[in-house]
């Protein structure tokens, strides 16, 4: 470090409360690199969500504490910043020569180490692929300033300042996009990206849009082309372990009931055209079958509860965990207070939280304070499920696909539109005669919709 400049220590903040540690996703600066304020260091991985980390000052990337992968606790020094000190105005003069001379040779060398390397040129941060889609952009299109030719968010601003947006179309179709070095692809990534181009099911929250296919870095097997191996990621370990705890710690039990949902197919028919355009968003079954199971949970409070070993805690406001899954892993946003809702806010509030999960901008408080969680499995096509409860709560439920099957009614046979429900439950709270009366009360009130029934 020269003598006009001094060093500047970046901690690892606290992301929420509850909150003690993170791990470094993948660091985008490297040392000797600018960095301006409110430009991402690097990428967080909590258990949560993932963030980008910006930088509060304006300066030089200097030493980094913390390697990619290291879980790093709150308040721990991960890097440091070398920020110019201002001294007398001769030595300001001749520092600004010197430094005029060391930048033109600073740029030649990362104009070299640009095209000697571009590892990382196919690599996205979710603030470049959410701008990106923004603002319609093709990022092959964009040259990268970042580590290995990654490509920042500045980069692409000053693509969109350059008019890039506009022409990037043209551009596109007159000059071949460059190749990009990219590991091996498996087949059955290759086989999704085909899928994603047929029509999808729209009967529910998942699959409204084609989904992302997940970019997954894969080495070929020792000895071996008839296999591959894929880098398990924070996330996808912190969904296992999760899971393991959930499965290993929670006796779970499982029941479903059958469910008669013609009324309800009548009545989302109904309205659907007048509320897409009243409210901009579809009215799917879920904020339907979610009404109902709030409604049964205000009836049976203690499905609202998790385990405290010595007790058992009933958790007043009734908070809905919606299981969101993606490609690459399940998210569980949660609907605040949703027993306050009424159809058409619970249709707003499932929309507005798939949207930011898709686009990557959940925050932590969006994933806070679950009470119990709902998983609309049906969008998929499923019929039948087991779900694994979400730690630490009671039970989940699950709907599964609404199917046209003949049934008896008086004596007669009738073809019906009929779904199942399932719920998994924790067996050390909840037992099967409290879950067949909570199951049966859902039931009951989604056979209770008529068509007069009201969405506000």
């Amino acid at each position: 470090m020269s003598d006009n400049q001094k060093l500047t220590d970046v901690i690892m903040p606290q992301l929420a409360e509850s909150l003690v540690s993170a791990t470094i996703g993948k660091w985008l600066k490297k040392p000797g690199d600018p960095v301006e304020q409110y430009e991402p260091l690097c990428e967080l991985i909590t258990d949560k969500v993932n963030a980008e980390l910006p930088s509060t000052i304006d300066g030089v990337m200097g030493e980094l504490l913390a390697e990619e992968g290291q879980v790093v606790n709150v308040g721990e020094v991960i890097c440091r910043i070398a920020v110019p000190v201002t001294g007398s105005a001769a030595a300001n003069v001749t520092n600004t020569s010197t430094a005029t001379s060391n930048s033109s040779n600073d740029v030649s060398g990362q104009k070299a180490a640009l095209t000697a390397s571009d590892s990382m040129r196919a690599r996205y941060s979710p603030a470049v692929q959410t701008l990106a889609a923004e603002h319609n952009i093709d990022l092959t299109l964009v040259t990268g300033t970042g580590m290995g030719g990654r490509i920042t968010r500045k980069d692409v601003l000053t693509f969109l300042e350059g008019g890039g947006a506009t022409s990037a179309a043209s551009t596109a179709a007159r000059q071949p996009a460059p190749a990009v070095s990219q590991p091996p692809v498996p087949q059955f990534v290759q086989a999704e990206e085909k899928k994603a181009e047929e029509p999808l099911r729209h009967s529910g929250l998942h699959l409204s849009e084609s989904p992302r296919i997940p970019t997954i870095e894969v080495e070929r097997g020792r000895g071996s082309s008839s296999e591959y191996l894929i880098d398990v990621t924070p996330i996808r370990n912190t969904i296992a372990t999760r899971m393991r705890q959930s499965v290993s710690e929670i006796p779970h039990a499982w029941t479903m009931i059958e469910v008669d949902v013609t009324n309800l197919v009548a009545l989302r028919n109904k309205h659907k055209e007048e509320f897409k355009r009243k409210e901009g968003i579809n009215l799917t079954y879920l904020a339907f079958m979610m009404k109902a199971v709030v409604s049964a949970i205000k009836d049976y409070p203690i499905m609202n509860s998790v385990w405290a070993v010595d007790k058992i805690i009933v958790k007043r406001d009734i908070n809905i965990s919606l299981a969101v899954g993606t490609e690459d892993s399940v998210i569980t946003p949660v609907i605040k207070k949703a027993d306050q809702k009424n159809v058409a806010g619970l249709a707003r509030e499932i929309d507005e939280l798939a949207q930011k999960t898709r686009e990557g901008k959940l925050s932590l408080e969006d994933l806070q304070g679950g009470t119990f969680t709902v998983n609309n499995t049906g969008s998929f096509g499923s019929i039948l499920s087991y779900p694994i409860i979400n730690y630490p709560q009671a039970a989940i439920l699950t709907f599964e696909s609404i199917v046209k099957r003949p049934v008896v009614i008086n004596d007669m046979i009738g073809v019906r539109s009929m779904a199942n429900i399932c719920l998994s439950l924790d067996h050390r709270i909840l037992d099967g005669v409290i879950c067949g009366r909570f199951l049966q009360r859902v039931k009951d009130n989604i056979e209770g919709y008529t068509p007069d029934t009201k969405l506000y």
